[in-house]
């Protein structure tokens, strides 16, 4: 089985990714940021590196899906191939921070690679509010992302916000994260562990 962890910057997914893997027994796939060689570079030249940096997300986790189906596992995976289609290629799109042409190529690739794999069993979509995401990202302190701009924040939760509603290839779980502090509160992390049992077992 797959199950996957979508939200915004800062929102809480690789955390939640490690603590239902270690509560279902799951095994966790991360997404590649630490040994991503473009993430700083973007962060740093956003125009310059947005094209390289949306192909090497693109080939990562569809590399990911393929290697989640072949396991045999149950799997948890720290974000989704579509999160990259529908919501930050298209925003650096409308924000000329990536041409028409490169958008049009990105969006061809990804419609091909689509087309050989299959949505998550259930995805889990962390809702948060920009001032949430902002003190997130302040607290786990990662230098590349001091520079990530608030009007860049907003315009990509308003894109997660049109791609949930429109989310109809698989089961959805929304989890609304700003009063929630699953991290260090038990009795938050139970109230996701339920919820996300409930939907599992509807899928028996």
């Amino acid at each position: 089985m797959h199950i996957a962890i979508a939200g915004n910057i800062g929102s809480g997914k690789t955390t939640l990714t490690d603590l239902l893997a270690k509560n279902f027994g799951w095994t966790p796939h991360f997404e590649d940021v630490d040994t991503n060689p473009y993430l700083a570079s973007f962060y740093e030249d956003m125009k310059r590196w947005s094209f390289n940096l949306q192909i090497y997300f693109l080939n990562s986790r569809f590399r990911q899906v393929v290697d989640i189906r072949n396991s045999g596992k149950t799997v948890i995976q720290d974000r989704t191939i579509y999160e990259d289609a529908f919501i930050f290629a298209p925003n650096l799109h409308e924000m000329n921070l990536m041409s028409k042409r490169d958008f049009e190529n990105y969006q061809s690739l990804f419609e091909l690679m689509s087309s050989f794999i299959q949505p998550p069993d259930l995805l889990i979509y962390l809702k948060a509010s920009v001032p949430t995401l902002v003190r997130q990202i302040q607290k786990r302190g990662r230098e590349y992302e001091a520079s990530i701009r608030l009007d860049y924040l907003k315009s990509l939760s308003d894109r997660y916000d049109s791609w949930i509603d429109t989310y109809k290839i698989g089961k959805l779980l929304v989890v609304n994260v700003d009063n929630m502090n699953f991290t260090e509160n038990a009795e938050d992390l139970g109230s996701i562990i339920e919820r996300v049992n409930a939907e599992l077992n509807g899928l028996f």
